[in-house]
């Protein structure tokens, strides 16, 4: 089935609906999935003024994938508690949405021209419940997740956006999850926020909202002010996705912006249809 073919089952399967928002967060810390925090209580309100969505597609800096992209097209996502030396009551948490095979092949089909494959091991990670228990705590919406290739270059993430793009106005919610600065080999518990990442979070902040994506997507020319904000660039991408999902109808608001624990940025993005 063609890419043209599988979009036009997708919207005959979908009801019309205005388009959706496209939401980046800034995860941080899992701890903050449990404690009362500036960054969970914006996770919350935010739920509150989210129009309910049909399915919601999560790119999470914590699924991780080489040469393919996955879609987790699994009935009963699991809830994947990917860390260690965390508290019990972390561990203890669990996201029970249901999934949406359907709609998570046709994106596979989308996708095809991205190597997209099906796959149905992974689940939700981290990077997804930890956010989505204060946007939807009922986990009454399906949810999937898509991979983020590490092998391609950044403008990759920015195509992968594009093509998702028209899943918005069929009523899914696209969401990343990540950080625009995140170097846990730098972090300064209870210190003060790091020129590094403060002058890498201002640039990302001023060439999001020039639309100019294509500085964002330029490794080389990010230089060293990418390799100090991203010894690797997991936690960025998600960002690129949201970025290149948006278009020029969209308004762009921000959220939490701090600098956490010296080097790792919370700013978070919604850009309103």
């Amino acid at each position: 089935m063609s890419t043209v073919q599988t979009l036009s089952a997708l919207r005959d399967r979908l009801s019309p609906s205005d388009r959706m928002p496209l939401v980046f967060l800034g995860h941080g810390s899992p701890m903050n999935a449990i404690e009362d925090t500036e960054y969970s209580r914006a996770w919350t309100a935010l739920g509150k003024n989210l129009p309910r969505p049909k399915a919601i597609l999560v790119v999470s800096a914590h699924w991780m994938t080489k040469g393919t992209t996955l879609v987790d097209v699994s009935a009963m996502p699991r809830t994947i508690h990917d860390f260690y030396g965390f508290p019990q009551e972390l561990f203890d948490q669990q996201y029970n949405a249901h999934g949406d095979p359907a709609l998570a092949r046709e994106v596979t089909a989308l996708l095809s021209s991205h190597h997209a494959q099906e796959d149905d091991t992974w689940g939700l990670d981290h990077g997804a419940w930890s956010v989505l228990k204060f946007l939807y705590p009922d986990a009454d919406v399906p949810v999937f997740q898509v991979s983020i290739d590490m092998t391609q270059d950044l403008s990759y993430q920015l195509e992968i956006g594009q093509i998702l793009s028209d899943l918005r106005g069929r009523g899914v919610l696209i969401l990343g999850s990540g950080n625009v600065v995140h170097n846990l080999r730098a972090l300064d518990w209870g210190g003060k926020p790091q020129d590094f990442a403060i002058a890498f979070d201002k640039l990302f902040a001023e060439k999001l909202e020039d639309r100019d994506f294509n500085v964002l997507a330029d490794r080389k020319g990010l230089g060293t002010l990418l390799r100090m904000a991203h010894p690797t660039v997991d936690h960025y991408l998600p960002a690129l996705t949201i970025a290149g999902a948006s278009d020029t109808r969209d308004q762009l608001t921000w959220m939490t912006d701090s600098i956490d624990l010296g080097s790792v940025s919370m700013r978070s993005f919604v850009f309103h249809a």
